[in-house]
């Protein structure tokens, strides 16, 4: 195992309770072969969906949006990645154009959401830009879901050790997602059951489970997608 002086610097300047790092944060983060194992998946997957679905679907989805509603087919948004190190976060637009940059989450029954939108946020089509953060290397396949700035700002307030789940790349699905955790964010105790996920991915990461969970993703968004509106 090589442990890299980028990976050690990752740990270490996230935050000063080195005790909680070591005692949460797998092993396998440390490993650069591991690592770069997993950003190679990351790409292959990429390509792979990219070369032979994505380029006409993506075309596909921005006509509907286009044909539906004024303003820009994709939507972009401040979260924190890796480090804590904000980044814009790409997704299909799903609600109506807006000027109030406020952000507010979706609700069931969310007035602002088109009727494409609905369709998209029903199965998880919006999230599917994020393939481009996932290529400059800001996200990866797998990995805590990143959540707005000031959702992150109130939660770390009220939560202790919150920011941690950032020590690695956000996913664009993650274990809490893919065990149905998805949609609203209604209160603490809806916010304490995804991190509670999130760390258990941070401290038992590995590959194998990194398969493990796009696998169970797909059959969550067959079978278990109440919570996506």
């Amino acid at each position: 195992m090589s442990l890299t002086l980028d990976n050690y610097i990752a740990v270490k300047d996230l935050s000063r309770n080195r005790d909680f790092i070591y005692k949460s944060y797998s092993i396998n983060h440390l490993d650069s072969f591991q690592v770069a194992l997993k950003r190679l998946v990351d790409l292959s997957i990429f390509t792979l969906f990219f070369v032979f679905v994505g380029w006409w679907l993506f075309v596909l989805i921005a006509l509907c949006i286009s044909l539906e509603s004024k303003g820009p087919v994709l939507f972009r948004q401040l979260r924190h990645g890796k480090n804590n190190k904000p980044f814009y976060c790409y997704k299909f637009r799903t609600m109506k154009h807006s000027s109030n940059s406020e952000f507010l989450q979706a609700q069931k029954n969310d007035p602002r959401i088109t009727r494409v939108g609905s369709i998209l946020r029903r199965t998880s089509l919006d999230e599917l830009p994020q393939l481009f953060n996932i290529l400059i290397g800001e996200m990866s396949i797998v990995g805590p879901r990143p959540h707005a700035l000031s959702m992150n700002r109130d939660y770390s307030g009220k939560i202790n050790d919150f920011m941690f789940r950032h020590m690695v790349k956000p996913g664009l699905t993650g274990l809490a997602q893919a065990n149905g955790l998805r949609g609203e964010i209604k209160d603490e105790s809806d916010m304490n059951h995804r991190l509670a996920y999130d760390f258990f991915y941070i401290k038992k990461w590995s590959l194998s489970l990194d398969f493990v969970i796009i696998l169970t993703t797909f059959k969550c968004l067959l079978f278990n997608n109440k919570n996506a509106y």
